[in-house]
C-alpha cells in the first residue's frame, strides 16, 4: 500500500463523545440554533465537564452496549471506502494542495459533528443517514484542508471571525463539485447564505480557488 494515500480512520472514542456531547450543551453557536435533549441540558448546562461525566456516560449507557454503534461505524467506512479516492483526487485538485495527514472520523451519539485540524480529526452522526453521514465526512475533511492551507494567512487579513465564517460558507463548492458522489446536499447556515451564493457565483464564472479566496477576503472585508 501506498504509504501517502490519503485515508480516513474510522472509530468510537467514548471519551470524545461525552465530550462533544457536553460541549454541544454549552456551545453558544453564532450561526445553528441546534436541539438539545433537555436531559442532556440538565445534566451538563453551565458545568465542567468532568462534573458532568459520570452523569452523562450513564444517560448515554445503553446505547454504548448496543450493537447499533458499531454497525453505524461499519456501514458509513464501507459506503466512504468506496468514494475516498475519487474525493481525495477531486479535493487536491480544488484546493491545489494535497492533504498528506492521517484522518480520523470519530463516531457521535449527537447531532452535532466537531472536528478537530490540529489531531486531526472530525465526528459523524449515529444518527445521520448514510448519503448525510457521506456529505458530513466532505465537509468537515474541507474544513481541514482550509486550515491546515489557508486559515492562518487570511485570519492575519480579516480576523478570526470572519475565517471562520467563510470556512464555513466555502462548503457550498461541495454542492457544486461532489454531489453526485453523495447525493446529498450541503445546506450550511442561514447566516452565511449571501456569502456562500457569493461564492457559488464566482466559482461559476472561474473555477480557482485561489482566485475565490482573494476575491471572499475582499468581500468580507468591505462587511
Amino acid at each position: 500500500m501506498n504509504s501517502n494515500m490519503q485515508k480516513v480512520i474510522f472509530k468510537f472514542d467514548k471519551e470524545k463523545d461525552l465530550w462533544n456531547q457536553w460541549h454541544k450543551a454549552n456551545w453558544k453557536s453564532p450561526w445553528s440554533k441546534s436541539n438539545i435533549d433537555p436531559n442532556i441540558k440538565k445534566i451538563c448546562e453551565n458545568k465542567k465537564f468532568k462534573e458532568s461525566k459520570k452523569e452523562l456516560e450513564k444517560y448515554f449507557s445503553k446505547l454504548y452496549k448496543s450493537e447499533m454503534m458499531n454497525q453505524t461505524i461499519i456501514c458509513v467506512e464501507n459506503s466512504w471506502k468506496k468514494i475516498e479516492k475519487e474525493f481525495f483526487k477531486r479535493m487536491d485538485k480544488i484546493i491545489k494542495r494535497k492533504y498528506s495527514k492521517k484522518i480520523t472520523a470519530y463516531l457521535t451519539s449527537s447531532g452535532t459533528c466537531s472536528y478537530d485540524p490540529n489531531e486531526p480529526s472530525f465526528m459523524f452522526s449515529i444518527y445521520y443517514s448514510i448519503p448525510k453521514n457521506l456529505s458530513t465526512c466532505g465537509h468537515e475533511i474541507m474544513h481541514l484542508y482550509f486550515h491546515e492551507f489557508y486559515w492562518n494567512s487570511i485570519e492575519k487579513e480579516i480576523g478570526k471571525e470572519k475565517t471562520s465564517d467563510l470556512k464555513e460558507a466555502l462548503t457550498v463548492i461541495l454542492n457544486l463539485e461532489f454531489i453526485d458522489l453523495w447525493f446529498n446536499s450541503d445546506s450550511g447556515y442561514e447566516t452565511h447564505k449571501e456569502l456562500r451564493d457569493f461564492i457559488t457565483k464566482t466559482w461559476r464564472e472561474r473555477k480557482d480557488f485561489e482566485f475565490l479566496l482573494k476575491k471572499c477576503v475582499d468581500y468580507l472585508k468591505e462587511k
